[in-house]
């Protein structure tokens, strides 16, 4: 059915991902396919890492434990962006293409009052990918 999963990681909130990550997981085992874990950075030093090579290595690191953690297949893509909190929806449509996945997996949050006003990063995929998109509360 699927061939290849998304999950986009916020390494600077991945302890707030459990249940998406887990639902990749049952997904890769189910259907026998890889996961690729993407993440987002910018150029400039931030909170996770001071530079997109340092972000990277945690980001394999990160998905390294993903895949010995659930027996699944997993790759990592890092993406590099100006603005990240600006250029996230685009940079992750892109990566689907890039990637080739079929299928997304994403956390999301209980919308609030500004999820009324403003499009959340999954809600965006959901309404304008060509894939399917499975958004996690």
């Amino acid at each position: 059915m699927y061939k290849s999963i998304l999950v986009p990681v916020d390494l600077e909130h991945a302890d707030r991902l459990e249940k998406a990550l887990a639902t990749a997981a049952d997904l890769s085992k189910h259907y026998r396919i890889p996961v690729c874990y993407v993440g987002v950075t910018a150029s400039t030093p931030g909170r996770v890492a001071h530079t997109p090579q340092e972000y990277a290595g945690k980001l394999e690191a990160f998905g390294q434990a993903q895949a010995d953690k659930h027996g699944i297949a997993a790759t990592t893509k890092t993406c590099v962006s100006h603005d990240p909190a600006v250029d996230l929806d685009t940079t992750l449509m892109q990566a689907i293409e890039d990637v080739g996945a079929d299928l997304v997996v994403m956390a999301s949050h209980v919308p609030g009052l500004p999820e009324h006003i403003f499009a959340t990063n999954a809600g965006y995929l959901a309404n304008h990918a060509s894939v399917s998109v499975f958004v996690i509360r």
